[in-house]
């Protein structure tokens, strides 16, 4: 691995005695990492019908460490999002969100969704989740990613933090920035991250970060948490980033979290900062934990910090049921209950939204809330999302195949499958996880796999 001279100069001289051992461990495997979804699934269920080798994660119960060769993101789990891969090291920061059924939290900077998906677990379908990302075709995969872990409370933006901050004044109970960074602890794993990378790039990160944090400040509630992050060793961007802030704004505190084994508390030496509690500030490095390079810190807003209740205006929900007949007549039908909440219709598309969410008025919004389905003429046609989003007891008919099956191979390459029973939706399972619909008629199972997932 060749890295940048300039990359070595530095941490050479940030870490003296330390850096043979932070060098060493570049030539070390990287460490892989899934995190099971308890939206879908219980530890124990997911352990039970478990086939691959699995380490628990120290600072993650949901966690675990899985071996190359079991290749999770080729198995059907994988498409029923009873599971999300994520790199070890960033699941901390989902760690110390610590959401709380209920809450309203925004994840700032959110694509590809591995800290959302983490923090709709906490929430399990209560409260609500705004995730964002300023990037369209990042904020596509982030819906996605949304849609297959089964998420029903969340409201995918594609907007930049300043438009958010006008909207969302002191709104939130917690917000997670995992800032855009130099992503100098990706080396190991990315090697774009490498060619991308320079002093001036670091400059430009530190900069856009303090810009994030100030909107983040604004958007959030007198005793609300801000739990920042960086995958990136520079001192510029984590402990002098931290450091400003708090110096800049006294009604924020670091706040204190769990330490776990190998976690090492952030420098002071390198804050440039008299700001109080950076040593609670915690550093993941590769040559002490199995993971790559990340930063965490906890902020709190004290609960005394200046608050005038803005305005609000919020989402006004569809009142003529008549709209959405086709979709009722497909519940009663198809669902053992017809789902509750304030229905709005994007065009044909339907959604619930969650609870106290705002006007969705000159926001870019990617997915309003639990999507539904689509009104078509004298028809409703199911999502994708909200298979993924049922269990077998929520529906009249399901099928659950084994994982290993053929028949699970030929849905997820789109084929039909014969079945005799009622005609109708049918929900289609692998091991009693929802993996998507199919419609029954004449003793065939009609697939309805979307197209763009389907295996070759």
């Amino acid at each position: 691995m060749s890295l940048p001279k300039d990359f070595l100069d530095k941490m050479q001289t940030l870490l003296k005695e330390e850096y043979e051992a932070f060098i060493n461990s570049y030539e070390q495997e990287k460490s892989l990492g899934l995190r099971v979804n308890t939206l879908k699934t219980t530890l124990d269920q997911f352990e039970t019908l478990n086939k691959f080798d699995l380490k628990s994660i120290p600072w993650v119960p949901e966690g675990y460490f899985y071996q190359q060769a079991d290749r999770p993101g080729k198995h059907p789990y994988h498409e029923a999002g009873v599971y999300y891969i994520q790199e070890p090291s960033a699941m901390s920061v989902g760690t110390f969100v610590e959401a709380v059924p209920g809450e309203k939290v925004l994840d700032l900077c959110a694509a590809p969704g591995g800290k959302s998906t983490h923090v709709a677990s906490q929430l399990q379908q209560e409260g609500l989740l705004i995730t964002n990302e300023i990037y369209p075709q990042r904020a596509k995969i982030l819906s996605q990613n949304i849609e297959r872990m089964g998420i029903k409370n969340a409201v995918v933006v594609n907007e930049s933090p300043q438009k958010l901050a006008k909207h969302f004044p002191s709104y939130f109970d917690r917000i997670v920035v995992d800032a855009p960074c130099s992503g100098e602890g990706m080396f190991r794993k990315d090697e774009v991250a490498q060619e991308e990378w320079s002093l001036e790039n670091v400059r430009i990160c530190a900069d856009r970060q303090a810009d994030i944090l100030e909107e983040a400040a604004t958007m959030l509630k007198p005793g609300g948490r801000i739990v920042y992050s960086t995958c990136t060793f520079a001192p510029e961007e984590n402990e002098q980033a931290i450091g400003a802030f708090i110096e800049s704004h006294p009604e924020f505190k670091i706040e204190s979290m769990k330490a776990y084994e190998g976690f090492k508390p952030g420098r002071r030496e390198w804050s440039n900062s008299e700001a109080e509690g950076i040593e609670e500030t915690y550093r993941l490095w590769p040559h002490y934990i199995h993971g790559e390079g990340h930063y965490v810190a906890v902020l709190r807003k004290t609960e005394d910090a200046e608050f005038k209740e803005p305005k609000r205006q919020y989402v006004k929900p569809l009142n003529d049921k008549k709209k959405i007949q086709e979709f009722l007549m497909f519940a009663k039908v198809a669902l053992v209950e017809v789902p509750k909440g304030d229905y709005v219709l994007f065009g044909d598309q339907l959604y619930i939204v969650p609870e106290e969410m705002l006007t969705f008025d000159k926001l870019k919004v990617v997915r309003a809330g639990w999507h539904l389905g689509t009104m078509k003429k004298n028809r409703f046609e199911p999502s994708h999302a909200l298979a993924l989003s049922l269990s077998p007891q929520d529906v009249k008919h399901s099928i659950s195949f084994a994982a290993d099956s053929d028949e699970i191979r030929a849905y997820l390459r789109g084929e039909t499958i014969p079945f005799e029973g009622e005609k109708g939706w049918y929900l289609i399972c692998v091991d009693g996880y929802s993996l998507g619909w199919a419609k029954l008629a004449n003793n065939m199972l009609k697939n309805h796999y979307p197209k763009g997932l389907r295996w070759n």
